[in-house]
């Protein structure tokens, strides 16, 4: 008599475990691989089952990666990532694709759902960051440049180090950060230079948290202006030593004595008239003044003993950081203490990477960075935000889960501020009835000093009674599939200053309606949000893309109606919506769907992922491989 020979798959779906998790138990009772493949006989199974009921809980428990797809969880529990899809649709009325990351709260449903527990890998913290530690060699003073618009910031820095920067900047203003390094007599000068624009107050005051030294640079002919007395009040707050350089003595309207009776007003005695402030006069671009200017800093930075310890733990600071197109995410980093390598893992905020390449201001590539340097670092996984510390780890792994379990805490703290956000459409309409409303904004930027200047600038945009501006993220970067799934959840609009929308991107956003719009011109973007919050923006008609669906077959029914099988590729198709197929890149027909069916059944609509059965109106003459494209007219505010 044969016995019958029983497999460790039935065992396991008896069991409702994943086949997988009892491998170790086979392998523990000297199970070969054929053994177990040919199938176990009843003795040797009913030992597998009651060792396996004995860890049955440990068997039901999914270790998963800190960010989990949906595939990665189907295969996990041994299921299609299909069968996941529609439990994910039919349970939680979420449309997710196989590739998109799941939120840890909704996985452990899922999970739950087929009796599963899950357990998340243990948070990694970064190490705390090591006491600042004063070592013995000088080092370099990091001076910051500030003062109004148009006051010669930039150009006294373009005399130092005897190159044309200005030139290079937009309308002559300096829009971004910028750390460079001079050399005078022997000694280095590491030189910030910010922005002078109203704009970006905020990239002022962060430039002076990392400096040494401040020079406030006041136009002899202008005086003391408003920004003046914002880099004033920016230094004192950061407690950094303050010279004033009076620029531009070389007109004939020049009048340092007004300037310094000026200075005088705010707390900064010069020196010649008994106080303890520097004040140095000076021409940016003659040259006059400025060996004196460059005298004074390397004298003050005498006097305050500036030292670090090359051979310390190293500690950086991010201060202007961009998405390059050809070189990918790029970090300027100021090194507070030791030596930043190539080569070193680093931790930089959110984000991390291994720095692969680092080049010094001259873009002269350099092996090492030591203190007081500035760096432009390549190989970063992200693009950090200016202001944030820079870490050395000891691998990517860790490097990647601390980056990892930062995101997640910012994520989630984003996703309990969302609220509800009427399109600019909506909000046209319900400006004119008065109801209470919130104006959600997603913000990328070409470089974060931008994305903060725009976000400043937004929040204090003139406002009717009742309405509101959240910004719900700013970031850096080009608009991605990340920022229009985010857009969908917090019902917001999505606007970018200089970044493009990645093609993917543009996809989702039709097929999920999220009203996305670029910039080249800060105010342009300013102004449009204005008139929208005033009611003022006419509305547009415009098409909006909502699903595509591929025939994968063609069906002739016995009363004469021709039926494509279709795949639906992405988004939604509707029955008695717009449609337009398309063949070999060319429209053939254009109506709507006149029929949508899903196993015999009429449906209303279809979604991603899923077969169905169309019928276009007026049109039987389908083919594999063609697609219908499934749109409708919308009617939206311009802009």
């Amino acid at each position: 008599m044969v016995k019958t020979k029983i497999s460790v798959q039935d065992i396991a779906r008896e069991l409702e475990v994943p086949a997988s998790r009892l491998q170790q138990i086979v392998v523990e009772l000297g199970i070969s691989e054929e053994e177990a493949r040919r199938g176990l006989d009843p003795e040797t199974a009913q030992t597998l089952k009651e060792m396996a009921l004995e860890m049955l809980e440990t068997l039901r428990t999914l270790s998963l990666p800190a960010e989990v797809t949906v595939r990665e969880l189907a295969q996990a529990m041994e299921r299609n990532p299909t069968e996941i899809q529609k439990h994910l649709m039919v349970r939680y009325s979420q449309l997710v694709a196989p590739h998109q990351k799941l939120d840890r709260e909704i996985a452990e449903k899922v999970a739950a759902d087929f009796g599963f527990k899950v357990q998340w890998p243990a948070p990694v913290e970064a190490a705390p960051p090591p006491s600042p530690v004063v070592g013995t060699q000088l080092r370099p003073p990091v001076v910051t440049i500030m003062g109004h618009v148009d006051h010669g910031k930039t150009t006294l820095l373009d005399y130092i180090r005897k190159t044309r920067v200005a030139e290079r900047e937009y309308g002559g203003i300096t829009q971004h950060i910028g750390a460079y390094q001079a050399e005078y007599n022997g000694k280095l000068i590491t030189f910030l230079d910010t922005p002078g624009h109203e704009a970006f107050t905020a990239m002022r005051a962060r430039g002076a948290q990392v400096t040494d030294i401040v020079v406030l640079v006041v136009a002899a002919d202008d005086g003391i202006m408003p920004q003046t007395i914002e880099a004033i009040h920016h230094a004192r707050n950061a407690r950094v030593p303050i010279i004033v350089a009076i620029n531009k003595i070389d007109k004939p309207e020049a009048n340092p004595d007004r300037v310094m009776q000026q200075l005088t007003e705010h707390g900064l005695v010069p020196e010649k008239w008994g106080g303890d402030t520097i004040v140095v006069p000076v021409s940016a671009l003659t040259g006059q003044g400025v060996d004196e200017l460059l005298e004074m800093i390397l004298l003050t930075a005498e006097l305050m003993e500036l030292k670090a310890d090359p051979n310390a733990p190293f500690q950086g600071t991010v201060i202007e950081a961009k998405l390059d197109k050809g070189r990918g995410p790029v970090a300027t980093i100021l090194v507070r203490q030791g030596t930043l390598r190539r080569g070193d893992v680093l931790v930089v905020g959110k984000t991390w990477g291994k720095v692969r390449a680092m080049f010094d201001h001259t873009g002269r590539g350099v092996e090492r960075a030591t203190p007081a340097m500035p760096v432009e670092v390549m190989g970063l996984s992200d693009v950090p935000v200016a202001g944030d510390p820079a870490e050395r780890v000891e691998s990517e792994t860790q490097a990647r889960q601390i980056a990892t379990e930062r995101q997640e805490a910012e994520r989630e703290q984003k996703l309990g501020q969302i609220g509800r956000r009427p399109s600019l459409q909506e909000l046209f309409k319900q400006l004119q009835t008065g109801e209470i409303k919130s104006l959600n904004i997603i913000l990328k930027a070409d470089t974060y000093g931008s994305v903060e200047a725009i976000r400043d600038a937004l929040l204090k945009l003139e406002k009717p009674p009742g309405v509101e501006i959240k910004i719900i993220s700013a970031n850096v970067g080009n608009i991605t599939e990340t920022d229009i799934d985010f857009a969908v959840a917090a019902e917001a609009i999505v606007l970018g200053f200089n970044v493009k929308v990645e093609s993917s991107a543009q996809q989702q956003a039709k097929t999920h309606r999220v009203d996305v719009r670029t910039y080249r011109i800060i105010y342009e973007l300013l102004d449009e949000v204005q008139k929208a919050l005033k009611g003022l923006l006419e509305p547009e008609r415009r098409e909006v893309h909502l699903g595509t669906a591929e025939v994968r077959a063609v069906f002739r029914l016995s009363r004469g109606i021709t039926v494509a099988g279709c795949y639906v590729l992405d988004g939604k198709i509707y029955r008695g919506r717009p449609a337009r197929l398309w063949r070999n890149k060319q429209v053939l027909h254009e109506s709507r769907i006149a029929s949508l069916r899903h196993l015999k059944e009429d449906m209303r609509e279809i979604a991603a992922g899923y077969e169905c059965g169309i019928v276009l109106e007026g049109f039987s003459d389908y083919q594999e491989g063609d697609r219908i494209e499934c749109f409708e007219i919308q009617e939206v505010s311009q802009g």
